[in-house]
């Protein structure tokens, strides 16, 4: 399975507790679904800290309706703005 991503967003904070969140658009080439991955990191540095991880995928719409605007939703809105841009399109050329 081979899986093309493109990073939309990403966001780090610490030091002595650490939160990662990390958003990635990805095109799943077998089974032709693009959808958006998101990756949560917990990391408490103190001896015995603890570490949560979690992975959640959503479908782009769900993710452009969660509450807020954050970098990943902009950078998204651009990509799909970019796809979507008729000035480029050499079918309208016709």
């Amino acid at each position: 399975m081979a899986l093309l991503k493109r990073e939309l967003h990403r966001q780090v904070q610490g030091p002595e507790t650490t939160h990662a969140d990390r958003c990635t658009l990805v095109f799943d080439t077998d089974s032709k679904r693009l959808y958006v991955e998101r990756e949560v990191a917990h990391l408490e540095a103190s001896p015995g800290g603890t570490i949560e991880f979690q992975t959640v995928t959503m479908d782009i719409a769900d993710y452009l309706t969660q509450g807020g605007q954050t970098a990943g939703h902009r950078e998204l809105w651009r990509l799909l703005r970019t796809l979507f841009d008729e000035r480029g399109d050499p079918a309208s050329e016709d």
